[in-house]
């Protein structure tokens, strides 16, 4: 008897172990083919999402340090603008030189890993010494 199973695994660590106990208790009996990695179109807009707050807070810390050097303190945001979103890698080309097939694991990973920038335009209010002093009373 011969039969093919096709697995769709989100964890790479159960990928692994999965492989290992098949590989453990069927023997020779089983091959098992090499992985191929994708990233589904939610976790590319959830990487996308994770970007633009990251972007968000380095934007706020960076305006606070700013405003501690001349005294002051940083308020709520006025305006926050997503300028741009890069996104690249993320999955592996069939026109690659090298066949698929001819890859490491870690090439696989290292051509599957997607990668996602985001530069944003923020506006915050600043407060004066004298704003903050009126607020800690």
């Amino acid at each position: 008897v011969h039969s093919q199973v096709c697995i769709t695994f989100s964890d790479f660590g159960k990928m692994q172990k999965v492989c290992n106990l098949l590989t453990e208790k069927l023997g020779t009996s089983v091959t098992i083919s090499p992985p191929h990695f994708y990233h589904t179109p939610e976790a590319i807009d959830t990487l996308r999402r994770q970007v633009c707050v990251a972007a968000v807070g380095n934007t706020r810390r960076k305006a606070q340090e700013v405003c501690r050097l001349f005294g002051q303190s940083l308020g709520k945001p006025l305006l926050i603008r997503e300028e741009e979103t890069k996104e690249w890698g993320g999955h592996i080309d069939s026109h690659i030189s090298n066949s698929p097939d001819s890859l490491t694991l870690q090439e696989r990973i290292q051509n599957a890993t997607a990668y996602a920038s985001c530069r944003v335009f923020a506006v915050f209010e600043i407060l004066g010494k004298e704003n903050r002093r009126n607020k800690s009373l």
